[in-house]
């Protein structure tokens, strides 16, 4: 019984496949064709959900904006081709330009306009391949984003799934905002923010409509319809997408005919280009926005932040150019550059106005000389390690030093001529840079207190720089330009070291503070003792090794340096500085080769090079900053009187000389007329030798003859 019902069934099954029942026929189409939707979809569902579409959460990369002191733009820094804009920096216009040109229903479909699809299959059918798309912006998005411009249905395929899991995870807002942000203008321009940098020198958010609707239609074609090259095709464009915008009811007719009687101002060659301007400073400020302020290298250089900085363009000007002036340098060696690095800092403020880090091209954040450079001092430690500090133990400007032959455990330095002097006073020891009167001293007040003093000038010592030729700059590890030219602005600013920084402030994209400078200031010495130094530092370049940085009409003090070579040489160095600096600026010069050989070397002193680049930097800038004095107020009567002690020194040393020249011309004479007198003897015993001779000879002829008689 139960088989024959089995039967039965199986019997009527296989009439209603074969359609023997036409009246159920159009359910079972029905049917089937639900349970394939159903699969379909189920399928559909599973390749959108898995699709992975987090690439377009990167933030968008947004170039980074360096501001001067006076808070101008000064340069750019991007490592991206796109410079990112939000969509709130958009102007509705623009927005409405590409909507009504690229996609009429974006704000009303789901990602895919199947009116368009269908059109687009009809004429891909008819042509026998795939000759259009049909694309909405959320599919333009997804393939200019994930996918090639291959034309297949493979990748149309792959196109509406990511489409789909765009349109479910982001709004309209947000893709309309990464599709602007990521298609092609021509002319190298992506994204809508370059494009209007590039055709028309403006910000994005400055897009008139006119301009707006020349670069939504630039999309369909950016190499045909680019109005720098095609200007006529461009605004024919132009004006049919303001009649798009008209007919979508986004403009009224006045905007249309405003706008399309607007002529279309392109960009120049003159247009500003911020970007690779002032590298090596921009170099700086990278490396202390991610070391100070603890931002990643990426959001530094791609998240559109906007960093105020110290920068001075006057002086970075300046010190751009000197450094691109060969002449202004000694002559290289065949194999290496001689290489050099300067620093200029604010005294008052810390803020550094200008810095180069190196010669020759320029690759990004490359070593700079300027900041990261560690070298031995030389004689531009001095101040530091014994004059300052001896000040502070009583000593005065015109107290006698020592100026004789020293050794110290056999430490024997030496003066750069080789010369003693006996003993000189302070002012003149420092003017002229002598070494022994410095090693003298600093023994005198003691290693420590001078070490000490080092420190308190922010310049970190080993231990084993506790040592006698501290006082010549020697060091086991050296220091840079930027500590030298910091501790060096102690004494315009009345003892008082402020902390050295380029950047004031960091802001994101939305102006929200990321990060400001804390000032930070040390009390190094007294206001006196400071002026005490600018005094005599002042004279090194009025009157001694600075002289070279002299310029007519400014107030300079500085201090020269120069290190030895490590093999013996007659004449040469290995670095070459000077410090130097006016009320308003202290500046540091350091120069020599990466690698010292014996082929390699620097064969003149600081008082040549150093200086005299030091001079032409200032001389460029000279408009930057008024004729101010120093500030020697404290000095008073005892300034007066000790410019009466310097000339009474100079008297006295002059009468000395003058003693010392006619003691000399005295001798001179008595040597000559001893060498006189001895010739005269000569000529004297030659001639009674003669004589004696002849008398002999009369002897002998008139002995012969009284014998021949």
């Amino acid at each position: 019984m139960g088989r024959f019902e089995n039967r039965q069934q199986r019997t009527l099954l296989k009439r209603i496949w074969n359609c023997e029942y036409p009246k159920n026929f159009l359910l079972k189409i029905i049917l089937f064709a639900f349970v394939f939707c159903l699969i379909g979809l189920f399928i559909l569902n599973i390749f959108i959900w898995t699709s992975d579409v987090s690439k377009l959460d990167e933030p968008l990369p947004q170039p980074t904006f360096i501001y001067d002191q006076k808070g101008e733009v000064a340069s750019k820094i991007s490592n991206s081709t796109i410079d990112g804009v939000k969509i709130k920096r958009i102007p509705s216009n623009a927005i409405n330009a590409f909507v009504a040109t690229e996609d009429q229903r974006f704000y009303h479909h789901h990602g895919i306009n199947y009116v368009g699809i269908a059109r687009a299959m009809v004429m891909n059918v008819t042509s026998g391949g795939i000759v259009a798309g049909g694309s909405t912006i959320t599919q333009q998005l997804a393939k200019n984003a994930f996918l090639t411009q291959e034309r297949t249905y493979t990748r149309k395929f792959k196109e509406l799934i990511l489409t789909k899991k765009i349109e479910r995870t982001y709004t309209k807002d947000e893709i309309i905002e990464r599709y602007l942000n990521q298609i092609y203008f021509g002319e190298g321009a992506w994204g809508i923010q370059r494009a209007s940098q590039t055709y028309f020198a403006k910000d994005v958010n400055q897009l008139t409509l006119s301009e707006s609707a020349l670069l939504a239609g630039l999309v369909k074609a950016p190499s045909n319809l680019n109005p720098i090259n095609n200007y006529e095709k461009a605004i024919e464009r132009r004006n049919l997408v303001l009649s798009l915008m008209k007919s979508e009811g986004y403009i009224s007719q006045s905007d249309f005919e405003e706008a399309i009687n607007q002529e279309v101002k392109l960009a120049t060659n003159e247009v500003k280009e911020y970007k690779g301007k002032y590298p090596h400073y921009v170099d700086h400020i990278i490396d202390e926005a991610i070391n100070k302020y603890h931002l990643t290298p990426n959001e530094v250089l791609s998240g559109g932040l906007h960093i105020y900085t110290g920068l001075n363009p006057s002086i970075q000007n300046a010190v751009d150019e000197v450094y691109k002036d060969d002449q202004v340098f000694p002559e290289s060696k065949e194999g290496q550059l001689i290489q050099s690095g300067a620093i200029f800092i604010n005294p008052s403020t810390g803020e550094i106005n200008a810095l180069v880090g190196g010669r020759g091209e320029h690759t990004f954040r490359q070593f700079n000389r300027a900041t990261q450079l560690k070298r031995q001092p030389g004689s531009i430690m001095k101040p530091l390690s014994v004059y300052t500090p001896a000040l502070e133990q009583g000593y005065d400007m015109y107290d006698r030093l020592e100026d004789k032959p020293i050794n110290i455990e056999g430490y024997q330095p030496q003066n750069y001529d080789k010369q003693f002097r006996g003993d000189v006073s302070m002012y003149d020891a420092v003017i002229h840079s002598y070494n022994l009167p410095a090693v003298w001293l600093l023994q005198k007040i003691g290693i420590e207190v001078g070490a000490n003093a080092v420190e308190r000038f922010g310049i970190p010592l080993e231990q084993k720089d506790h040592i006698p030729g501290l006082a010549l700059g020697g060091m086991n590890e050296g220091t840079s330009p930027l500590k030298m030219a910091q501790a060096f602005t102690t004494f315009p600013n009345n003892g008082v070291m402020v902390e050295a920084h380029s950047i004031q402030r960091i802001e994101n994209a939305d102006g929200e503070i990321l990060g400001e400078w804390e000032r930070k200031e040390q009390k190094v010495t007294e206001p006196l003792i400071a002026q005490k130094m600018t005094f005599m530092l002042k004279g090194v370049v009025n009157e001694g090794t600075g002289s070279k940085a002299q310029i007519t009409g400014r107030e300079i003090a500085g201090k020269t340096g120069t290190t030895q070579l490590p093999f013996p040489s007659e004449n040469g160095a290995k670095d070459h500085w000077f410090v130097g600096y006016t009320p308003q600026v202290v500046g540091a010069i350091w120069l020599g080769y990466d690698k010292t050989d014996q082929n390699h070397y620097l064969s003149s002193s600081s008082s040549g090079t150093a200086t005299v680049i030091f001079k032409e930097i200032l001389a460029k800038a000279e408009n930057e900053m008024s004729k101010k004095e120093f500030d020697l107020a404290l000095l008073g009567n005892k300034y007066k009187q000790n410019k009466k002690r310097k000339k009474q020194d100079e008297k006295d040393n002059n009468n000395q000389h003058e003693k010392e020249d006619t003691k000399k011309e005295k001798m001179k004479a008595q040597k000559e007329r001893e060498k006189e007198n001895k010739k005269i003897e000569k000529e004297r015993e030659k001639e009674n030798k003669k004589r004696e001779k002849e008398r002999e000879k009369d002897k002998k002829e008139k002995e012969k003859k009284d014998k021949n008689e």
